[in-house]
């Protein structure tokens, strides 16, 4: 892991998307809590979708267990049922980098399906760096990390970590 002087990771935050189910496995719910405390030891902000069940809510609550900073995005019409704090619009973020957490091998088949892309000429294969994956937190972050620090890459766009569902 390559970090700056200060001792941050070169992310400042990332945004990460989870199920708001916590799935049927262990496994899932065991990677979701690592991801929160990887972030947290990188000094990581977490960006996510605000909400406190799940997946979401096991990465959230990892971070904020561990002392890190947690901002929760969650459009109005969520709050109630999330009973979370106010936002005053919907969200759209688009990022150069996309992390899968491939917890059990859960993306094989859309890595698959990506690779598949690229070899029928959908997606350019330059391209096909962008979506990284790793079966733990650690790999992942570090892997992110990795690409980040590449002189050609344009990375100050947040990240996008995606947890399995």
């Amino acid at each position: 892991m390559e970090q700056n002087r200060a001792g941050r990771s070169r992310f400042v935050r990332v945004c990460v998307f989870c199920g708001s189910s916590a799935g049927k496995r262990d496994c899932y719910r065991d990677a979701a809590a690592a991801l929160g405390r990887e972030l947290v030891a990188r000094n990581v902000d977490l960006v996510y979708g605000g909400g406190s069940v799940g997946l979401m809510g096991l990465v959230s609550e990892a971070v904020h267990r561990g002392g890190g900073h947690v901002i929760g995005i969650i459009p109005r019409t969520l709050m109630r049922k999330e009973k979370a704090a106010e936002t005053k619009k919907q969200w759209l973020l688009l990022a150069w980098q996309v992390g899968l957490l491939n917890v059990d091998g859960y993306y094989d088949f859309l890595l698959a399906f990506i690779d598949k892309a690229v070899n029928d000429g959908f997606i350019q294969p330059l391209q096909r760096h962008l979506v990284v994956s790793a079966s733990n937190a650690r790999d992942l972050v570090q892997k992110l990390e990795v690409m980040a620090a590449q002189p050609s890459s344009s990375f100050d766009l947040p990240v996008i970590l995606r947890c399995m569902y």
